[in-house]
């Protein structure tokens, strides 16, 4: 029986090679399959090996054994016994997702009999590929003349990587290298550094000619296309440069006769686990066979552990220690002021205090900083995901559609994250199946026939903002309004007077979709009503743009943390509420007379620019008191704005956000709720959501 919490370690190490696994994979079909990098081969062998290890070790063997497949297809790759293609990566990639199901089960303690047979006919399919090659029978490395006694010392991997070289064309080099046994590691790794760039470093040997008592010499077989002259000039002292074949092809040499190789699947010679009738199989292109369609696993990560950079866990641990000194002193204080005589303590003593004080929130702050710092990870841990997904969803629709990331590297609090994965999958299926248009239709349009999708992270103060876009048709607003009116969403009048974005939000309705037909990929009525709600409980906001023929852009605006925040306390209406900070522009002074109503909309005009006006004890049915002057705090998320009137400020202060339970949980502009220092829960204001709530209003009355 394993322990809960060793199987708790093992899930959080098997979804990081997982996830290394997947961006590899990634990386292979983006650099090009006919150039596959033998480095980056290695690497995915590697991952798939470990995992198998691991899994085995804690007893979960369906893991294991589906792991144990796809390292000797990986295997068979490495050595050339198998075809690198799309198809084949296609089917790698159906084992990562697999694998995480797998994994997901063995997180929740599950056993899916269903899941287990999914599993054993993948499996069946990775020994098929994996058996079914084979090398030539005429070796292209007996046409170039290698010493057969070199030869015998190369491993199959690194006979196979000389047979890609001379395949390829290129010259065979064996240098030798001798150095002192004081630095040689260091020197070694720089000549392979300098090496690389100009081929693949194929073996690293003993020389067969050894130095002397001081030394230590190595034999590098090197492949590459370069001149002689160019080689020699990056060899470092001590190294020379000799070629290791009698042959020196200038083309690549002819290739030897092909042997005809069985298909890769044939139906009448399948041995293994019957086919279950909750799955089949189809054709594809290449001949292998595909698992049908399955329901799209989570993009969430199956744990909620985080790797921290052992430099941010110093930084705690000094701060801690710093701590523990101001603690030790306030404690000297207070003893103290307990000796002290007379009627009032000295001076002295209440200017150490404060001081005490001050060290203490500094500290404190830094302690905060850091513990938001070991939180936060890259937005790419997500990204590569949707990245793998995307290219094969675009694969199997009949659009050439590229697909652009960047940002990856801008970092959010690891929980909102893992909270992103499922709003922007729906965004992205969105912007492939509703948004991008075919290739003659938009060759007919005078478009470029290739499409582009693109996801877009950056930071804005305390924010990220983030972009999904495409340079599709664009939403058809005449069929906006048209739904709309159909089911009763709005009347035609209100949509006559309805403002361009107002008429855009509506898509983000329950149901809402003008999509006549259902696709695999969405026009089933769901996607942007979740997305919406999603980001509401994460306290963002989402906006959309669209020009017709042109495109659409998604723009998700999400605080950094919803951890610790700095927040503006107020009053209203003797009830207390807190503002996060990071949403607050400027607070304001507004005179009764100074408010505007437009369109049945109070506004007010700060320098120029017409915001919208709410009255905070409206919104939470609250009496509310008459006032000549308005404190106006203006809030603001992406390139929306808010006046909030309230009764009265009481300053600023750290808030820990809770969220809220039971007949508390849904309140409109209510994101959670905080403690103060004396005691008492207070709300917290959900900004986005009060921005959303406004705009709903306003179409319902207009």
């Amino acid at each position: 029986m394993v322990a809960p919490r060793a199987l708790s370690e093992f899930i959080a190490e098997a979804n990081e090679i997982l996830e290394a696994l997947g961006r590899e994979l990634l990386a292979l079909e983006e650099s090009g399959l006919e150039q596959a990098d033998p480095d980056r081969l290695n690497a995915v062998f590697r991952a798939a090996h470990s995992l198998k290890g691991l899994s085995a070790m804690f007893g979960l063997e369906s893991i294991s054994r589906l792991a144990h497949h796809a390292e000797d297809l990986l295997d068979a790759l490495r050595l050339g016994k198998a075809p690198l293609d799309q198809a084949l990566l296609d089917l790698l990639g159906q084992v990562v997702d697999m694998l995480q199901e797998m994994l997901g089960e063995a997180s929740r303690g599950e056993d899916s009999t269903e899941l287990k047979e999914r599993s054993e006919m993948l499996a069946g399919e990775l020994q098929q590929l994996a058996s079914g090659g084979g090398q030539d029978t005429a070796d292209v490395l007996d046409q170039v003349g290698i010493d057969p006694q070199v030869r015998a010392v190369f491993t199959e991997y690194e006979e196979h990587r000389l047979r890609e070289n001379v395949k390829k064309g290129v010259g065979l080099w064996k240098v030798r290298a001798v150095f002192s046994l004081e630095d040689f590691d260091t020197r070694l790794a720089t000549l392979n550094a300098s090496l690389k760039p100009l081929g693949e470093v194929i073996s690293t040997l003993p020389s067969s000619q050894p130095g002397d008592d001081s030394s230590i010499a190595f034999d590098l077989i090197f492949g590459s296309s370069k001149e002689k002259a160019e080689l020699e000039g990056r060899l470092l002292e001590g190294a020379t440069l000799a070629p290791l074949t009698d042959k020196m092809f200038s083309t690549p040499p002819p290739p030897p006769p092909q042997r005809k190789k069985a298909p890769l699947w044939d139906d009448k010679s399948i041995s293994g686990p019957a086919l279950s009738p909750l799955a089949s199989f189809t054709s594809t292109p290449s001949g292998l066979s595909r698992l049908a369609t399955t329901p799209e696993p989570s993009l969430r990560s199956l744990t909620n552990t985080v790797r921290v950079d052992i430099g941010r866990l110093d930084g705690l641990m000094n701060s801690i220690g710093e701590l523990l000194l101001i603690r030790s002193n306030i404690e000297k204080l207070s003893d103290a002021a307990r000796q002290a005589s007379g009627p009032a303590l000295p001076k002295l003593w209440g200017q150490e205090l404060q001081r005490e004080v001050r060290a203490l929130e500094r500290r404190l702050d830094e302690l905060q900083k850091g513990v938001l710092d070991v939180r936060m990870v890259p937005l790419g841990q997500v990204f590569d995901k949707l990245a793998r997904l995307m290219r094969r969803l675009v694969r199997e629709s009949s659009k050439d559609v590229v697909f652009d990331v960047s940002g990856g590297d801008v970092e959010l609090d690891k929980l909102i994250v893992e909270e992103l994965s499922d709003p922007l999958m729906h965004l992205l299926r969105n912007a492939l199946d509703h948004g991008v248009e075919r290739p003659e239709a938009r060759t007919r349009q005078g478009k470029p026939p290739r499409a582009t999708i693109g996801l877009v992270a950056k930071q804005q103060g305390n924010h990220v903002i983030i972009e999904v876009r495409d340079d599709g048709a664009g939403i058809d607003e005449a069929r906006v309004r048209e739904v709309a009116v159909d089911r009763g969403l709005v009347t035609r009048e209100q949509t006559e007077e309805m403002e361009r974005r107002e008429l855009l939000n509506l898509v983000f309705q329950p149901g809402f979709s003008t999509r006549r037909d259902v696709s695999e990929l969405s026009g089933r009525g769901v996607g942007l009503d979740v997305v919406k709600t999603n980001l509401q409980r994460l306290s963002g906001l989402i906006d959309i743009s669209s020009r017709r023929g042109e495109g659409t852009t998604f723009t998700l605006t999400l605080p950094l943390t919803l951890a610790i925040i700095r927040a503006l306390m107020v009053k209203v209406s003797g009830r207390t509420y807190a503002i996060p900070l990071n949403a607050v522009l400027e607070i304001v002074a507004v005179k009764d007379e100074q408010l505007r109503t437009i369109e049945k909309r109070e506004v007010i005009e700060v320098r120029g620019q017409t915001t919208p006006f709410i009255r905070l004890a409206r919104v939470f049915g609250l009496p509310e008191e008459k006032r000549p002057v308005h404190s106006v705090v203006l809030v603001g998320l992406a390139q929306q704005r808010l006046g909030l009137a309230v009764d009265e400020l009481l300053g600023q202060q750290d808030i820990v956000t809770k969220p809220l339970s039971g007949r508390l949980r849904g309140i409109p502009g209510v994101s959670g709720a905080t403690e103060l220092g004396d005691r008492r829960a207070v709300l917290v204001l959900d900004i986005g959501a009060l921005m959303e709530e406004l705009l709903r209003t306003q179409v319902a009355a207009s």
